[in-house]
């Protein structure tokens, strides 16, 4: 059992609750948490560890969507275009998942756990790295992708998906929860999006799918123009799209752990679909910022659940959740700075925690001890400003559990 006693405590519950000189009690689930005083009460045998002067306590955070089969881009990618983009990685892709080796993503994930990280989303479209999350101390929900749309090989793409599930299925653990994710309404079949929500629903998984991410993709979907238009006819001889923005979320009803990522061109009703649907969206600022997509309207998403994600580094050039709220603190110039940083600590621990159906992403009694400790560089005067100052001036943690264990002090 641990006792860790810090000046801030931030649980991250629904009240988003700040305890002034605060403790929690441990071992591989949370046994209690409160103010330092009631708690050294209460468990008066227990060996004290303070974590220091501007000490902070809050529950690890949870990238709820990061793609690193691509972690071997730096330089070689386009941005400034999601179109360009999206061709530099069809020419790149092999060159770049032949670099990717499982020691570069081995330490991307160790890198991850340094910067606060205790749970990933891993989209996985080829497999190649499900060994390094299967032997990371990460918790892992590892989503095997579907998508093509070539109606002519469908029964090829969904026999190759059923043999990567199975495979990630066959790995099963506490730590590594096997999930699906679509890749798209304009990259994947109606066919292959029904079929796979099949599964998803008998064996109860937890479903991701990016949606409206583009100005492309949205004209596409909806008008079968746009930047989209010649790749489609010249390419894949499709001259109108297979489906609608609403057909698509249709699909998904009964899935009761589900998130959509992007959603920056959703319109009112297809968010309104998605709060139907009780799903979460998934916020990758970075990567729409780099592909000169829109920025997420959060005013339009306020009834929809948030959680944080920093895609890949294909679109992005760090994997740390600091970072990545940082950079949307300053993006969302319309809201008010402390209410927004709270929200982004809050989508960056439970609401990543609801998207992926899992039982973390607070500081309460019973949940699994994914916890992370650093030291803000002054005082903080007051509760209200704590979250502005954890993301103006954190980018490591000095101790990050996960499931009780300390992966930096081992």
């Amino acid at each position: 059992m641990k006792f860790l006693h810090s000046d801030w405590i931030v649980t991250c519950d629904d009240e988003f609750t700040v305890i002034s000189n605060g403790a929690i009690v441990f071992d591989t689930k949370i046994i209690d948490v409160g103010s330092f005083e009631d708690m050294k009460k209460k468990y008066t045998n227990a060996n004290i560890e303070y974590l220091g002067v501007n000490s902070v306590l809050m529950p690890g955070l949870i990238n709820t969507h990061v793609h690193l089969e691509f972690s071997a881009n730096k330089t070689t990618l386009k941005y400034g275009n999601f179109v360009k983009w999206l061709f530099s990685v069809m020419a790149n892709r092999e060159d770049l998942i032949e670099k990717a080796t499982k020691e570069l993503i081995d330490d991307e994930l160790k890198k991850m756990i340094a910067n606060g990280t205790t749970t990933i989303g891993a989209i996985s479209s080829y497999g190649f790295d499900m060994e390094s999350c299967i032997n990371s101390s990460l918790n892992v929900v590892y989503f095997t992708e579907v998508l093509g749309s070539k109606a002519d090989m469908i029964d090829t793409l969904f026999l190759d998906f059923k043999e990567k599930l199975k495979s990630a299925v066959a790995q099963k653990s506490e730590k590594f929860i096997p999930a699906i994710a679509i890749h798209s309404p304009y990259s994947t079949h109606p066919f292959l999006i029904r079929e796979v929500l099949k599964i998803a629903k008998e064996k109860n998984m937890t479903v991701s799918a990016h949606f409206q991410e583009s100005v492309a993709e949205n004209d596409w979907l909806n008008h079968s123009s746009g930047e989209f238009e010649t790749f489609f006819k010249d390419m894949l001889d499709q001259h109108i799209s297979l489906t609608t923005p609403s057909e698509f979320l249709d699909q998904f009803k009964g899935i009761e752990n589900l998130s959509f990522t992007h959603c920056v061109e959703a319109n009112e009703k297809e968010l309104k679909q998605i709060k139907n649907l009780g799903a979460s969206i998934t916020h990758c600022p970075n990567s729409n910022r780099l592909l000169n997509n829109t920025i997420l309207n959060l005013s339009y998403t306020k009834d929809i659940p948030l959680a944080l994600g920093t895609d890949g580094l294909s679109s992005n050039h760090t994997l740390n959740m600091f970072e990545e709220m940082r950079n949307s603190f300053f993006m969302h110039t319309n809201l008010d700075a402390n209410h927004l940083a709270q929200k982004l600590i809050a989508a960056t621990t439970a609401g990543g925690a609801k998207a992926l159906g899992l039982n973390k992403g607070i500081l309460a009694k019973n949940l699994d001890a994914d916890i992370i400790s650093f030291n803000l560089p002054d005082s903080c005067e007051s509760s209200e400003d704590l979250s502005t100052a954890v993301i103006l001036h954190t980018t490591k943690t000095t101790h990050t559990y996960i499931k009780g264990i300390d992966e930096l002090n081992k």
